[in-house]
């Protein structure tokens, strides 16, 4: 799973608008790390994954330090991490991840963009048995036995542990009750981590037509590219050969 987890993943990235997309979405994530636990990454260890991450796109300091700055004034908005579930055209479950200033906003926006794409929103909660949620982190291999960081690692929850030869990345797996305690195994250690996140994998999958696929890609597209929108996961079974 965890391959081609990352072909769909890189998919998904080659349709964001890839550098505006991802700083307005870690820009948030800065945002709501500082306002919930504060501006010191070293008592932080939400801001400290958000700073991992923006390096890992190449975000730049300057940036990263503007959006702490801001998160500390009360001008700036508060965000609400809101969920939402429904059904895409052909019955693909969708789960959108949102940060929004404006809930009204936001539910009037997913509810359209499902609505004119052949799709309905649905109810909180409903895909609690189609997705679980998993720990990922992706390490610089350089200079590291993925033997001996298994067995070192086995103990703070690893749950599988693969290699990008392509990214020269390894790349760690831990449930959603570990990714606190693997974050801080791989800290302990000084360990390169050049991302790390919570996904949701889908526990089962949803056959389309080459066409109907196509049906899916514009609920997709419509999604990722709505501003207030962090992250979109499903459970169509993507063909790896095509675009």
């Amino acid at each position: 799973m965890g391959r081609a987890f990352e072909f769909r993943k890189a998919r998904k990235m080659k349709r964001w608008d890839m550098m505006s997309k991802q700083f307005t979405r870690i820009g948030k994530e800065i945002v709501m790390a500082v306002k919930s636990g504060g501006p010191d990454p070293d008592s932080n260890a939400r801001l400290r994954v958000c700073i991992q991450n923006a390096k890992g796109v190449n975000m730049p300091k300057d940036r990263v330090e503007a959006a702490i700055k801001r998160a500390q004034g009360k001008e700036e908005a508060d965000y609400s991490e809101v969920v939402y579930e429904g059904y895409g055209p052909h019955g693909v479950a969708v789960l959108v991840e949102t940060a929004t200033d404006n809930v009204n906003r936001t539910v009037a926006n997913v509810r359209m963009h499902f609505n004119r794409t052949g799709g309905e929103l649905g109810r909180t909660g409903q895909f609690d048995f189609i997705f679980e949620r998993k720990g990922v982190f992706h390490l610089d291999a350089e200079g590291l036995d993925m033997e001996e960081l298994e067995l070192d690692l086995i103990d703070f929850g690893l749950e599988s542990i693969d290699k990008d030869e392509e990214e020269n990345e390894i790349i760690i797996q831990t449930s959603f009750t570990d990714f606190g305690a693997m974050q801080k195994a791989l800290e302990e250690r000084g360990l390169n981590v050049k991302s790390s996140e919570l996904q949701r994998y889908p526990t089962v999958l949803k056959e389309l037509t080459p066409e109907q696929q196509e049906d899916m890609m514009k609920l997709l597209d419509r999604l990722e590219e709505d501003d207030d929108v962090q992250a979109v996961f499903h459970n169509m079974k993507e063909d790896q050969e095509a675009e």
